[in-house]
C-alpha cells in the first residue's frame, strides 16, 4: 500500500495546480456584501409633531341675533338699556335715547357726554343741540335725540365696534325711530352707517335705508362743534341749504 501524502502537501499541491489553471480567487454563485452596512452613532428621533394652533374662537356677535330684537320703539329702549352685548363697558350709566318715533329730526351722536348720569345730552353738548333746534324752529317734542353707544365709553375702537355688529344695531333704532331728517354728528359715526370714513360730509347726502332712503347730513361731533364756532357756522349754512332755507 503506497505510503499517504501528508495532508498539508496534498493542499500545497491542490492550490499549485489551481494556479497554474489561473484561478486564485473563491467565487460563489450568490452575491456577497462586502461591506457591512454602517450603523448609526445615534438613535435619530422623529421629530415632534408640531401642534396645530386653534383657530381663534368668533367674537359673540353685538345685539346677538337680529331676528330677536325688539320691533317698536319702547322695546327697544329697554333692551337697549339692558341687552349684555350691547354694552361697552366703563363705569358711566347706560342712557336712553330721547324723543317720539317720527320726529322732525333725530339727532345721532357718537356717546352720551361724560358728565350723563340719568339723562343723555344733559351737559354742555345737550343745551348746544337744544340751542340749534330752536334756531332751526324746531320744537323739542320735534327732535329725538340719540346716541351709537349706550354709555360714555373713552376711545371706543370704532372699526372692532361695526365689525362685531353696532352698524347693524344704530340702523335698527334709526329704522324704529322714523324720523323725516337725520343729522349725524360725528365723522366716526358713518362707517357704522355704510359710508365710507373718508367721504367728504357733504357728499354725505342720504342714508339707504328701508322703506326709503332718508335724507341726511354729516358734521362734526358736538365736542368739535362747542370748540369751534366755523364749524359750527358751517352746519348751520349747510342747514339752510339742506332745508332750502338758504335759498
Amino acid at each position: 500500500m503506497a505510503d499517504r501524502i501528508p495532508l498539508a502537501e496534498s493542499i500545497a499541491a491542490a492550490q499549485a495546480w489551481w494556479r497554474e489553471a489561473g484561478v486564485d480567487m473563491v467565487y460563489h454563485d450568490e452575491p456577497q456584501g462586502w461591506l457591512a452596512e454602517a450603523e448609526p452613532e445615534h438613535e435619530v428621533l422623529a421629530a415632534p409633531a408640531v401642534a396645530k394652533k386653534a383657530a381663534p374662537a368668533p367674537r359673540p356677535r353685538i345685539g346677538s341675533d337680529p331676528a330677536s330684537w325688539p320691533q317698536d320703539l319702547a322695546s327697544f329702549r329697554d333692551w337697549w338699556l339692558t341687552e349684555p352685548s350691547l354694552d361697552t363697558g366703563g363705569t358711566s350709566p347706560r342712557l336712553a335715547p330721547r324723543g317720539e318715533p317720527g320726529a322732525e329730526v333725530m339727532f345721532v351722536m357718537p356717546m352720551p357726554e361724560a358728565g350723563d348720569t340719568d339723562t343723555l345730552l344733559s351737559g354742555r353738548e345737550g343745551k348746544l343741540l337744544a340751542s340749534l333746534a330752536t334756531a332751526m324752529g324746531l320744537a323739542p317734542q320735534a327732535v329725538y335725540l340719540a346716541a351709537a353707544l349706550p354709555r360714555h365709553t373713552p376711545l371706543p375702537d370704532w372699526e372692532q365696534l361695526n365689525a362685531d355688529g353696532m352698524g347693524a344695531v344704530l340702523l335698527h333704532h334709526i329704522k324704529l325711530a322714523a324720523p323725516k331728517r337725520l343729522i349725524v354728528l360725528g365723522m366716526r359715526i358713518l362707517p357704522l352707517l355704510g359710508h365710507d370714513p373718508a367721504q367728504l360730509a357733504p357728499a354725505v347726502s342720504e342714508l339707504a335705508i328701508q322703506p326709503a332712503p332718508m335724507p341726511m347730513l354729516a358734521t362734526y361731533g358736538p365736542d368739535k362743534l362747542l370748540a369751534n364756532a366755523r364749524a359750527r357756522a358751517a352746519l348751520w349754512h349747510r342747514w339752510l341749504d339742506w332745508t332750502g332755507e338758504g335759498l
